[in-house]
């Protein structure tokens, strides 16, 4: 037997929706306030009021 490492990647098709003054905004808000973290949650660092999300919950998987 030979041990093997297969690259894969998860990935998780969604969006957010963000409170801004125009999409280079919203894109640079995203880009720093919104992440997620494996055994976490979708996760803002933004007020409520300005973003919510919808993500699917079951990623794809990419096997390369």
């Amino acid at each position: 037997m030979k041990t093997y490492k297969i690259k894969t990647s998860f990935v998780f098709d969604g969006y957010f929706e963000v409170v801004a003054e125009n999409k280079s905004q919203a894109r640079e808000f995203v880009g720093k306030h919104c992440g997620l973290v494996i055994g976490g949650d979708i996760r803002s660092t933004l007020p409520d009021d300005m973003v919510n999300w919808e993500f699917d919950v079951h990623p794809k998987k990419v096997i390369s």
